[in-house]
């Protein structure tokens, strides 16, 4: 299987691949974002999904694939860091924010950044058209993320206590940027794709899962054990297939397109936070998720 995937990139085949597994891992992101979001905390959610996740690839990362290169060991540690930071940011903007509050802004930064550091250290080179659409996909991701801020206010929210949310959904925002180049750069290091994902998940169940542990810790009433377990489990199955989806579609196409249309996920999110959450959306919002559509498309087919 990692051989055929070495052997579709760069060509049509890979691009309607990479095109697939975008918008799955886009779906996938916004559930594995509700199930982060929902629950008792969201460190103790994440720490339970890296626990269950790296369990589960643990033995195909040791059993069954080759082992990682030098070069690959150095990026995956790199990759680890810098999920490390994610994960916390994106815990604290969930224990501070609403979830349609703080995941279009984290989302809504990423676009067009991950266009102008695909086109860095890629060298990959886009048309004006995809620039145009990434560009409008960024801009209406965050209008969307200024509209549910307006909407807080109204509903009664002070202003200044927003604050601590927006800033961390936009340090996460930056983050996912980042994790995105390491890991797509990570992933062209080895020889099988796979052995990057399998060593990347099995990394994990040795980092967040301790930030919970000493949050856990400190809780004075401690929340039962077994709904967090169940709670990882399926959260860990879905991280599964979001993250190892968009890897794969960056390793056999555009890293700058696939990230770009990763972020569509908001419009996967919205429903989510409308349908679960039981958060309101009116027709302003309805607009910018069709210019998000709008964008997407753009920057696939510009």
């Amino acid at each position: 299987m990692g051989d055929w995937i070495i052997s579709v990139a760069g060509t049509e085949t890979g691009a309607r691949l990479a095109l697939g597994l975008a918008l799955f891992s886009a779906l996938a992101h916004a559930v594995f974002g509700a199930i982060n979001k929902g629950g008792v905390d969201p460190f103790l959610n994440r720490g339970a999904i890296n626990l269950w996740y790296g369990a589960i690839a643990a033995p195909f990362a040791l059993f069954v694939l080759p082992l990682p290169s030098p070069t690959l060991w150095f990026w995956l540690g790199i990759s680890f860091v810098v999920h490390i930071v994610y994960e916390y940011l994106q815990a604290s903007s969930f224990a501070k924010g609403d979830f349609t509050l703080v995941y279009p802004i984290a989302r809504g930064t990423g676009p067009l950044v991950a266009l102008v550091l695909a086109a860095i250290i890629f060298g990959e080179h886009f048309s004006a058209v995809q620039w145009a659409g990434g560009a409008m996909l960024s801009a209406a991701i965050m209008g969307f993320a200024v509209a549910n801020i307006r909407s807080a206010i109204k509903a009664g929210a002070a202003p200044g206590s927003l604050g601590p949310a927006i800033r961390a959904a936009v340090a996460t925002g930056v983050m996912l940027a980042a994790y995105t180049a390491v890991d797509a750069y990570g992933i062209r290091q080895a020889a099988n794709p796979f052995t990057f994902l399998a060593w990347f998940f099995a990394l994990g169940m040795v980092g967040f899962p301790f930030i919970a542990l000493a949050k856990w810790r400190g809780m004075v009433v401690k929340p039962p054990l077994r709904p967090l377990v169940l709670r990882g489990f399926v959260g860990a199955l879905v991280a599964l297939m979001s993250f190892g989806s968009v890897m794969i579609a960056t390793r056999v196409d555009s890293v700058g397109q696939t990230a770009a249309l990763r972020e569509t996920s908001i419009v996967f999110a919205t429903a989510i936070g409308v349908l679960i959450f039981k958060e309101k959306i009116d027709a302003p919002r309805l607009m910018l998720i069709a210019c998000i559509a709008v964008g997407a498309v753009l920057v696939e087919v510009g």
